[in-house]
This record gives C-alpha cells, sequence and structure tokens, in this order.
C-alpha cells in the first residue's frame, strides 16, 4: 500500500490559495479525488505527484512527505507554483458536518439580504418623506454589500448561492414582507415592520458568527460581526425616528394632531 492511501485533511499555507475548510484528498493506488462538499476533482497518482484530470488537465499537486506523518503540498498549474499546502490524516466530513452547516448559514443569510433588498425597494417606493427615504436607500447600499461580503465566504467554501425558495425561521417571516409591502401598507405599519426586520437579521448575523468561530472561519465570523454592526446601527436610526412615523401614519390616515 502507498503512503499516500487513504483519506487527507487539506489545510491552506500559503499563496493563491482559497480557504480550504471541509477539503480532503481520498487516495486509492494510482487514483484520487480532492473533494469539498458533493464536488470532486479527480486525479492520477504519479510518484509524489497527484496530476489533475480534464477539465483540471495542468493543475499537478507535488507532495513531499513531513516527519511524524502526513505531507506538505505545493499546487502548480502547468509548472508555475501559485500556492502551498498541507495534508494531515483524517476523515471526510459526513452530512450534518460544521463545515456544511455553516454553508447552509451562509446561503441562508444571503437569501435574507436579497429579500430585505426587494423589501426596501417598496419601501422606498412607498414613502414620501425625503429624510426617510434618504435613509432606506443607503441602508439598500449597505444590504448590497452585505450580500456581496457573503457571497465571497460562500464561494470560498466551493458553494454557490442556491436562493432556497422554502425557508423557515426568521427567513421566512422576512420573505414574506415584499408582498405585505404590495398591499398598501401605511408608514407606520412598514416602519414597524423594517425594524423587526433589522432585529431578526441582527439575531442571524449572532447566531452565523458563533457557527463560523466554532467551524475555524474567522473570515465569516468577522464579516457576520461587520454586517450586523451595520444593522445594529440602522435599528437605532429607526428606532430615533419613532415620532415622525407616527405623525405620518395618523397623517395617511386623515387625523390631525
Amino acid at each position: 500500500m502507498s503512503d499516500l492511501e487513504g483519506i487527507w485533511r487539506v489545510e491552506r499555507v500559503s499563496g493563491l490559495l482559497p480557504p480550504l475548510l471541509g477539503v480532503h484528498k481520498r487516495i486509492h493506488g494510482s487514483r484520487g479525488e480532492t473533494t469539498v462538499g458533493k464536488a470532486r476533482a479527480p486525479f492520477d497518482v504519479v510518484g509524489w505527484e497527484l496530476r489533475y484530470r480534464a477539465p483540471l488537465a495542468g493543475l499537478v499537486d507535488v507532495l513531499e512527505p513531513e516527519d511524524g506523518g502526513g505531507w506538505t503540498g505545493r499546487a502548480t498549474l502547468h509548472g508555475r507554483e501559485y500556492g502551498r499546502f498541507r495534508l494531515r490524516p483524517g476523515k471526510e466530513e459526513t452530512m450534518g458536518s460544521i463545515t456544511e452547516q455553516l454553508t447552509k448559514h451562509i446561503d441562508e443569510a444571503i437569501a435574507m439580504e436579497e429579500n430585505v433588498r426587494r423589501m426596501l425597494d417598496g419601501m422606498i417606493g412607498t414613502m414620501d418623506d425625503p429624510q426617510v427615504v434618504d435613509l432606506l436607500e443607503q441602508h439598500k447600499a449597505e444590504t448590497e454589500q452585505q450580500s456581496q461580503r457573503l457571497r465571497r465566504r460562500l464561494e470560498a467554501h466551493g458553494a454557490s448561492p442556491s436562493m432556497v425558495r422554502e425557508v423557515g425561521g426568521i427567513i421566512g417571516a422576512i420573505a414574506k414582507m415584499p408582498l405585505d409591502l404590495m398591499r398598501g401598507e401605511k408608514a407606520g405599519r412598514l416602519a414597524r415592520d423594517a425594524y423587526a426586520t433589522e432585529h431578526m437579521e441582527i439575531a442571524s448575523y449572532q447566531l452565523l458568527e458563533r457557527v463560523a468561530h466554532r467551524a475555524g472561519d474567522e473570515e465569516t465570523a468577522e464579516v457576520a460581526r461587520q454586517n450586523r454592526a451595520e444593522e445594529e446601527a440602522m435599528a437605532r436610526k429607526l428606532d430615533e425616528l419613532w415620532d415622525l412615523f407616527a405623525e405620518l401614519s395618523l397623517r395617511e390616515e386623515g387625523v390631525t394632531v
């Protein structure tokens, strides 16, 4: 049996390689594959080189044994090194693993932000007060940036947004809000829904940060903290406008105070 036989956990060391959470190499005889989730990239084992097959032909991992077990690796493309990694003995993560759960939380957060963006579009088209419209437009720009941060973290895990249609919990609650906007909601009710949404987003990022921390993904944890800070700031701004929202709501009903 070759010293390379078995399942290896891949750890990034340097270079242009992305974070390699959940990445493994399975090697049996002269063949193997690199796996992340359900994705598979097959290769041939030639000596201490892992030569990938089409459509990844040209990619070669060049390995060297380490004292005490394990391997160091150089990731190369057509002979040029672009990153370094280590192989550690391990077993593939199964369904329900921490990495899989983290990916799911990131994906749901992207779906949440996309629904919030649509909600903000509806509110901007409904509100007449320039101060409120300006605040909502600023937060829409923040929401788009938050979504992009999350997308980059999802891509780092080798996944892409699924924009799941069947969602529950806080995501489901937010997903229904754009429909409410189409029913001609008044300013006060829109403000109430927006305020509730901010706090649901805050709670979502609290959870995402902690799952990311437990998965050892501090970059995603930092994105969660940054997004949450922006949601908390928006919630504070809304909190300062309740007198205005009450006035707008009463005015819409023809009530003067």
